[in-house]
């Protein structure tokens, strides 16, 4: 009779632990699920970001291209266009029977050749489009300023500080450079600015870029949803995408500053 008290806490005990273990093993399991669903979801966002970035380069490279084929027609229409018209008005105008004002002609027609193919040999160039880019941000970047200062409208500073990543990334700097292209052609169309300063930093974890200009400026806050969605939109967007910000300062009638800042590893797996 004693021994049924003592069978009964057996049993007790036995089915307190049962309980335990199989909360505890409940518990793990429901843990286990959880840190998979974390893995999955996880997953899952990173292809989507891979696919995004994926299709964010294939855009941009269009755009890179589309812009290159812009700066080409206008050049041969404006640049080279008017070289090879002086060239022709220049030979037409020589005169065989006096040969050393003709000899001088021939000299400035030769001139005006050779600049003419010099002027060929950059848009050839720049033909290159993101190749130009994947070659090294900072040298495409002076490529766009040089085509930009033709124009003589504007006093360009770029300045480049730090050393560039050994392993680059082409893909973010594509990106980059197209965020910079569109903030030039902003300057040129809405600015009025005279002066642009261009700064371009390789910091130890991220790459800087800071463009200021002169110009009307602009209240950020203010503008209409049709010209922020466009605009500044896309520029966060496009930053976002490779992990990095943007910071935008502007005043009317005190100039744009425009900072972005990418890190360097950030999203490297994509």
């Amino acid at each position: 009779m004693n021994s049924l008290p003592q069978d009964i806490d057996i049993y007790l005990i036995l089915l307190a632990v049962t309980i335990l273990l199989t909360g505890l093993a409940g518990f793990i399991i429901y843990f286990l699920v959880l840190y998979r669903k974390k893995q999955l979801l996880n997953s899952i966002e990173r292809e989507k970001l891979a696919i995004e970035f994926d299709q964010e380069i294939i855009k941009t490279q269009v755009e890179v291209q589309e812009q290159t084929m812009q700066t080409i027609g206008t050049d041969l229409h404006d640049n080279i266009g008017q070289l090879l018209s002086l060239t022709s008005l220049t030979l037409n105008s020589i005169e065989l029977d006096e040969p050393a004002k003709a000899r001088q002609k021939i000299d400035a027609s030769i001139e005006l050749t050779i600049r003419s193919i010099k002027e060929l040999r950059l848009l050839g160039k720049l033909l290159e489009g993101d190749q130009l880019v994947a070659l090294g941000l900072q040298e495409a970047i002076r490529h766009e300023i040089t085509w930009m200062e033709k124009s003589g409208k504007y006093k360009i500073t770029y300045n480049v500080n730090g050393k560039e990543p050994a392993q680059k990334n082409a893909g973010k700097n594509l990106i980059l450079f197209r965020m910079m292209q569109e903030i030039l052609n902003n300057i040129i169309k809405h600015a009025a600015a005279t002066q642009i300063i261009i700064e371009l930093q390789y910091l130890e974890e991220a790459t800087q870029l800071q463009i200021v200009d002169n110009g009307r400026g602009f209240d950020p806050d203010g503008l209409p949803a049709a010209k922020k969605g466009m605009g500044l939109y896309n520029m966060h967007k496009r930053a976002g995408i490779i992990g990095g910000e943007v910071s935008i300062k502007s005043h009317p009638g005190k100039g744009t500053w425009i900072d972005i800042i990418i890190p360097h590893t950030q999203n490297e797996e994509e």
